[in-house]
């Protein structure tokens, strides 16, 4: 009998070749997760600068909070255009130059020397490059996953969480250990992008599956939930050859909506819910503690409706994430101590990301891929015009009243419709998840 010989002569098979053992998209995935784990904890860490840097300027709740306001719909205004170059030019290059400049505009804040720097800065340049680097955790993943596809956006977007939960406390603590040095502190959270995140990128980011020889995972797999076959042949009603066919449809409508009234209730708690916590007599570092555990909930609110959306479907858990939130809203209000801030941790936490990849994926299933980059941009811009009226809106109010209740009450409140306008999406009447496949005359067998 032949014996088996040693293996040690076999040629060695690199991640992204056909016969690679691991899937190159799950490469794709982990980059795409640290970049958002980075980019957004940096970012999120806004809040615990805004007293030390308002002290030091002389500056009042509703001036810092401009400067969030400006980057929230900077950013939104970008993406379209930043959808557009992902469309024609590819992701790697738009992902990449984003990273690159988002990484310096974060350590330059350390320079900040008045108003209009920060405004420039903060408002201007790392909000743009960051709405192009955060077009992976949707448009690109999409094109690498059909099966799975809710469930790796959900993975991806729970790196926001996780580096709002680790980023934020850790940037407090530095804070504090410098002696409340917000250069420092500043300087270190774009230092932690270039040196960690940028490498990574230009390792594993690459346009699509094409690009190393592959097919988008999942292609021609049966699917389990009847759903159809999960394959690029299928085409929905709706698919968009160009952006603009999108929106003679209601779905895109009902999406926006509700990503807008997203946009109003997240953004106003990652600049205001620190100075809140610290406002009704909690310590900094429990509040920074509180705010980070809200986003390491998101870890589990995230996946978990990633898996229940690739198994039962996007639209009913997207309108229970909704619903979920504004419950927080009214914990918050009804207990405005420091019991009422971890009720409202635990309501955000478990729907904070849930609502972005659901309707990521959503968006995806819908209108498919030709111009998701672009579609996507757009439907991000809805949220920053939400995140700019809740920014403002909390720093009015505060100046206006010395409180942030009746801006709480009101973001809150908008999140039952929003939930509604989310239900009533027609899933199964839109989505290519649930069409039946184009079979060629070969794949029958005729």
């Amino acid at each position: 009998m032949r014996q088996m010989t040693s293996n040690q002569n076999s040629p060695v098979i690199k991640p992204g070749s056909a016969k690679s053992p691991l899937f190159f998209g799950w490469y794709v995935v982990a980059a795409v997760t640290f970049i958002a784990f980075v980019n957004t904890g940096s970012r999120s860490s806004f809040g615990i600068f805004v007293i030390p840097m308002s002290e030091e300027f002389g500056w009042n709740r509703l001036t810092i909070s401009s400067v969030a306001a400006l980057g929230a719909i900077v950013g939104g205004a970008a993406q379209p255009f930043l959808g557009y170059a992902f469309d024609r030019v590819g992701a790697r290059k738009v992902i990449l130059t984003s990273l690159v400049v988002v990484g310096l505009a974060t350590a330059a804040l350390g320079l900040t020397f008045n108003f209009i720097f920060l405004l420039l800065v903060f408002g201007f340049v790392t909000s743009i490059s960051n709405s192009g680097t955060a077009l992976a955790r949707g448009a690109l993943l999409t094109r690498w996953f059909i099966d799975k596809r809710a469930t790796v956006v959900s993975v991806a977007a729970v790196g926001t969480s996780a580096g709002s939960l680790l980023l934020v406390p850790f940037a407090m603590f530095l804070l504090q250990a410098t002696g409340g040095n917000w250069r420092i502190t500043w300087a270190a959270l774009g230092l932690i992008i270039l040196v960690l995140a940028v490498p990574l990128g230009f390792l594993f980011i690459r346009d699509d599956p094409g690009k190393v020889g592959l097919k988008p995972y999942g292609e021609h797999v049966p699917s389990k939930d009847g759903a159809g076959d999960r394959s690029l042949h299928r085409r929905g009603p709706l698919e968009a050859d160009v952006w603009s066919e999108s929106f003679r449809s209601l779905p895109i409508w009902q999406m926006n909506g509700a990503f807008f009234v997203c946009g109003f209730t997240t953004l106003i708690m990652s600049v205001h819910f620190v100075p809140y916590a610290i406002g009704i007599g909690v310590s900094p570092s429990i509040a920074a503690m509180i705010f980070g555990v809200m986003m390491g909930l998101n870890v589990l609110g995230g996946l978990g409706s990633g898996i229940l959306a690739d198994r039962f479907g996007r639209k009913n858990l997207l309108a229970a994430a909704y619903f979920i939130r504004g419950c927080g809203y009214i914990a918050l209000l009804l207990a405005p101590s420091t019991l009422g801030l971890w009720l409202f941790a635990g309501f955000a936490g478990f729907s904070w990301i849930a609502t972005v990849s659901l309707t990521n994926t959503l968006t995806a299933d819908v209108y498919g891929l030709r111009a998701l980059g672009t579609i996507s941009g757009i439907t991000f811009l809805c949220h920053q015009i939400g995140g700019l009226c809740g920014v403002l809106l909390g720093g009015f109010f505060y100046d206006l009243t010395g409180t942030y209740t009746l801006a709480f009450a009101i973001v809150g409140a908008l999140l039952f419709p929003a939930a509604l306008s989310a239900f009533t999406i027609n899933e199964r009447k839109y989505s290519a998840r649930y069409r039946v496949p184009l079979v060629t005359v070969a794949d029958s067998g005729n």
